[in-house]
């Protein structure tokens, strides 16, 4: 079961307590039953499920209910507090000192995503204005220097890695000797066996020789409860690691992996939520769970719209409140979404959306975007910035150019115009989405 059927079904639980008359033992222990059953097929250990779901039934049918809410809503709460209990409860999170050098080292097994998570760390800190750098010390998988090159380039970000060298501990030396002034420096490591004592004891040596400031194990989300023995090696080897979780924007196991780990009670920090540079987050407990149970994340929602926020001048502003909104600003406002990632993730941030929306449904709002952004590109500046000029040439031409049909080019501006009244009506609010600053008024 990927995770978000396990989310749609825990979620389709909890509105079975939501919608039943009375709040009674019945409705609590089919709620129970329910959640074993989403739990279970999501990998998660038999022992921990018996445990989590006799410690929701209790608490929901025995502990008193605080004054001012309802038994419904104690029950949702039980639920939702339980789960993160499992999960770890409180975010522990990364020690990252600004304007010092912080060495990262991540070790893992082959095939648990170490190079892709060493990218995506070095992008996560870059985008919060840290400066950072990556070096590859992976010696033994033939294209890792490969791979963490283009993944480098692609985010503009320092790589020092020596092909060549077959001595990782030489590579990883020479790589801090050439990064002194970055604030944030990631070691990607091999891989070599799967075997836990010979990992432990490369990150032994390794981790002796740098002295990082953090040794981060990698583990692959897809391998469910597995990924204990990995969390538990390395947890009972040193208790300075921490542990980033990696595929679990599909994983048929994610749930295993997750609580595995957290049981080791070795701190989750991060997890990879896809395969773009971008799809990494802190792990925060409360936000996971909150998401899983439709009941939405809008910190993470606000934190991805900061991130992807168009800065505009106050004179351009000025003008789009006056109704000179273009086609131009309208192309940049879908740019800046499309940096958020796809529209199932942004919605599973908002409470109530997250399993309301069918997934066709989604994905046809996902295919209209990718049109409309073809269509734009397809036009003159001119047209862009002068919509009006349209006659029906153009929009065949258009449409032409784009791959598209002249009724699509016809929706679009039926789109633009709309947006542009809404901008008007924008101006008493003094917020325009993704700006990420007040509008200026008068």
């Amino acid at each position: 079961m990927a995770l978000d059927r396990l989310g749609s079904s825990l979620y389709g639980a909890l509105r079975k307590v939501l919608r039943a008359p009375v709040v009674d033992e019945a409705v609590v222990k089919e709620l129970t039953r329910d959640i074993q059953r989403a739990l279970l097929q999501a990998d998660v250990n038999v022992k921990l499920v018996l445990e989590i779901s006799k410690q929701i039934e209790e608490r929901s049918l025995k502990a008193k209910v605080p004054p001012g809410i309802s038994r419904r809503e104690h029950v949702i709460k039980v639920v939702y507090e339980e789960l993160t209990r499992f999960l770890g409860e409180k975010p522990v999170p990364l020690k990252i000192k600004p304007s010092k050098r912080n060495v990262l080292m991540l070790i893992g097994i082959q095939g648990s995503g170490k190079t892709t998570a060493s990218a995506k760390l070095a992008r996560y800190y870059q985008k919060r204005g840290l400066k950072t750098a990556v070096v590859c010390a992976d010696t033994y998988r033939p294209g890792a220097y490969a791979q963490l090159s283009q993944l480098a380039q692609r985010t503009n970000i320092p790589l020092y890695g020596e092909p060549k060298n077959k001595n990782p501990t030489k590579i990883a030396l020479n790589g801090l000797k050439q990064f002194t002034d970055k604030e944030v420096v990631i070691i990607d490591t091999a891989g070599r066996h799967k075997e836990e004592k010979s990992l432990i004891h490369e990150m032994k040596t390794l981790e002796k020789t740098i002295k990082p400031n953090e040794v981060i194990l990698v583990v692959d989300g897809t391998i469910g409860q597995q990924a204990a023995i990995q969390a538990k090696a390395f947890n009972d080897a040193t208790p300075i690691g921490s542990i980033l979780v990696t595929k679990l924007d599909g994983s048929a196991r994610g749930g295993g992996a997750l609580s595995a780990v957290a049981a080791t009670k070795a701190p989750i920090k991060f997890i990879g939520t896809g395969e773009k540079t971008q799809d990494i987050e802190p792990f925060v407990p409360a936000r996971f769970v909150g998401r899983l149970l439709g009941m939405g994340d809008i910190q993470s929602l606000i934190d991805k719209v900061r991130e992807a926020e168009v800065k505009v001048p106050e004179k351009k502003m000025r003008a789009i409140l006056t109704g000179k909104f273009t086609l131009t600003d309208m192309y940049e406002q879908f740019e800046a979404m499309k940096t958020m990632g796809p529209f199932k993730r942004i919605l599973k941030m908002i409470p109530g959306m997250s399993y309301n929306i069918p997934d066709d449904m989604m994905d046809q709002a996902e295919d209209r975007l990718k049109k409309w952004r073809f269509i734009m590109q397809s036009m003159t500046p001119e047209e862009r910035d002068k919509p009006k000029i349209f006659t029906a040439s153009r929009i065949r031409r258009v449409a032409r150019g784009s791959g598209t049909a002249d009724k699509d080019v016809k929706e679009l501006l039926k789109q633009y115009t709309m947006m542009k009244k809404m901008m008007k009506t924008l101006r008493r609010k003094k917020s325009l989405p993704f700006f990420g600053k007040k509008l200026p008024t008068g």
